[in-house]
């Protein structure tokens, strides 16, 4: 399986009764119309709040992967989100020496598969308020409910909201998140 399959999230907010983005026909994230008609990266590039995911995809070279065909479900981390990071952290993963690491966080955000916000939120109620994803990268997420939101939680312990949900792509879905996943 190709590296990465996606990072990019754009949306609305996933959960119960939560306005979704494909209820709109060219949903904004970023400033920007995401068109349900290009891949996640011709989407992501236009996205004012994903500059740093773009640059990192870009880095750890997974561009063409995700432009395939896919499916992919991406958790997309906003620049804010990067930002919680500790001071430097970006700049070191971005350097060339760091690659493997850099591609092993980024593909930990991506889902083979298109899950859509109705999928995850059923998936949460039938494992009785808890549903486990095996990301891209091998490692696994977990979803759960807080209200209305979806929570995504790594297996550090971290844990990222869902802020936008279902921004349809020609090769899967991205659902954009509030903070940077990490795996193991």
């Amino acid at each position: 399986m190709k590296s990465l399959v996606g990072l990019f999230a754009l949306a609305l907010t996933i959960g119960l009764g939560a306005t979704v983005a494909s209820a709109q026909k060219n949903p904004m994230v970023g400033g920007a119309e995401m068109y349900a008609t290009k891949n996640i990266v011709e989407n992501a590039i236009n996205s004012k709040d994903h500059t740093t995911l773009v640059a990192a995809v870009k880095a750890a070279g997974l561009v063409d992967t995700l432009m395939s065909a896919g499916p992919f479900t991406v958790f997309a981390p906003t620049n804010e989100a990067f930002d919680k990071l500790p001071a430097g952290t970006v700049d070191t993963l971005l350097k060339p020496e760091n690659k493997a690491t850099l591609t092993k966080i980024l593909t930990y955000h991506v889902i083979a598969g298109n899950f859509s916000a109705k999928d995850v939120v059923a998936a949460i109620k039938k494992g009785n308020g808890k549903a486990e994803f095996t990301t891209v990268s091998g490692g696994k997420l977990t979803a759960s409910l807080d209200g209305k939101n979806v929570i995504l939680t790594d297996e550090k312990g971290g844990k990222a909201r869902v802020t936008i949900a279902d921004v349809k792509q020609s090769n899967g879905v991205i659902h954009v998140i509030d903070s940077v996943l990490l795996p193991n």
